[in-house]
């Protein structure tokens, strides 16, 4: 693996052509922004450049992500994006995972898997690399490619309230914004509208929360009856993995999806004090110190004590 400067990594990109570009599995805002804010550049550009993705958007992105079908077979150049972990590409994408050129990332946690790497582990969201890249490359920014990036850095920020968020974050957005994004449509919609069945999901999850720690670890699990009963699918659940942290005196909340019999997704947030990566690390997973995940499998009582032994230990 060769780590890319943004010079470096846009000379990559502008040497090349007949682009595939990955998102990572259950794909959020961010790494859905990055992945179509770089395809639209590299059209711009003359290039041919698609998407593919293990899943398909949730419902509330396909206001402005359409689900995309490459047409072609064979790529010259495959880029990752927002991709810690070549397994995050999922079953459906296995055969690219040793095939990728570029990965463009901005986790401090991403075990490298491509040929050549960008890497900014400062940037609050990945989208904020992209744009920079763009600037590099002299794209012109549409509206189009600005609505993209301001709802990857607005996903993965909160709106501006994780601890991730930094003065850049701040500057890139208003340089957003300035090229007359929707940025009060985007938001309304990501963070201010919730379905009925995300609400008939809540109201669920919520009668089994348990606390422990004295209250500062909140658990909350979703299994795949949840789910069906719910008519809600996993890329649907952002508003219930945000839940646990936002309980006053919670310091690691924690959120356990069911995937199938004996395996489970798991999405743990922190207020900042507690380095939730270094507790999924434990289990082979990663991320950022606020929000991280991992996959654990067994029976579900098992599972939650070995979250709640490595909670209690990193509470200590």
């Amino acid at each position: 693996m060769i780590e890319l400067t943004i010079r470096e990594t846009a000379d990559f990109l502008l040497n090349r052509d007949h682009f595939l570009i990955l998102c990572h599995r259950n794909p959020d805002g961010d790494t859905l922004g990055s992945g179509y804010a770089l395809q639209s550049a590299l059209r711009a550009l003359g290039k041919k450049a698609d998407i593919l993705c293990n899943d398909s958007p949730a419902r509330k992105f396909t206001f402005l992500f359409s689900k995309q079908q490459p047409t072609e077979n064979q790529y010259e150049t495959v880029v990752s994006v927002d991709v810690a972990d070549q397994n995050l590409l999922g079953d459906a994408l296995s055969s690219y995972r040793d095939r990728v050129d570029l990965a463009i990332d901005h986790h401090r946690s991403h075990r490298p898997f491509a040929r050549f790497l960008l890497l900014d582990s400062k940037a609050a969201a990945n989208c904020e690399i992209i744009y920079r890249l763009l600037l590099e490359m002299k794209v012109e920014i549409t509206k189009e490619m600005a609505d993209f990036l301001y709802a990857g850095i607005m996903t993965d920020t909160g709106c501006f309230c994780y601890r991730n968020v930094t003065p850049a974050t701040h500057r890139i957005a208003a340089d957003l914004i300035a090229l007359n994004t929707d940025y009060g449509e985007i938001n309304h919609r990501l963070f201010e509208t919730v379905s009925q069945r995300e609400l008939f999901l809540q109201e669920k999850v919520l009668k089994d929360l348990t606390y422990h720690c004295e209250g500062k670890v909140a658990v909350i699990t979703v299994t795949l009856d949840m789910l069906t009963d719910a008519n809600v699918t996993e890329g649907e659940l952002d508003g219930i993995t945000a839940l646990p942290r936002k309980i006053e005196g919670v310091e690691i909340g924690i959120v356990i999806k069911q995937r199938g019999e004996k395996e489970y997704k798991v999405s743990m947030r922190s207020s900042g004090i507690i380095d939730v990566s270094k507790i999924c690390a434990r289990f082979n997973g990663g991320g950022h110190v606020g929000a991280a995940g991992c996959t654990l499998h067994g029976d579900l009582p098992s599972v939650k004590e070995q979250l709640l032994k490595a909670a209690k230990e990193a509470l200590l």
